[in-house]
This record gives C-alpha cells, sequence and structure tokens, in this order.
C-alpha cells in the first residue's frame, strides 16, 4: 500500500469486498461487452475510501 493510501478497517475492506464482487458480477452478466454501468459502484469504494483517509488525518481510528 503506498502512503497515499489509508488503512482500512475490517468493515471498510468489507464493504469495498462486496461493492467489487458486484462489479464483477454485473460484468459477468453482461457478458464482457463492456456496457455495464459501472459508476455508480466505483463511487461508492471511492467514497469509503476517502471516509478512511479523513480519518486517518483525523487521527482516528486504532494504532
Amino acid at each position: 500500500m503506498s502512503s497515499s493510501e489509508p488503512r482500512l478497517t475490517v468493515g471498510e475492506k468489507t464493504r469495498v469486498a462486496l461493492y467489487v464482487a458486484r462489479m464483477a458480477k454485473r460484468s459477468l452478466a453482461d457478458g464482457h461487452t463492456g456496457r455495464v454501468y459501472q459508476e455508480d459502484l466505483q463511487r461508492r469504494v471511492d467514497r469509503v475510501i476517502d471516509k478512511a483517509r479523513e480519518r486517518e488525518e483525523r487521527g482516528g481510528g486504532r494504532k
């Protein structure tokens, strides 16, 4: 992990894994045509990572 990426809690890791799995499921259901809309899930992943970054900047979380 690079220094720009925050450490994720177990709950955050679980949420990201769930969103990635849903993206994979959508891609498989699409038949690999590349026309499936996944921006909503990508935004959710970005939001989880942004909140983790804010938490680390505040000094919260476990050490």
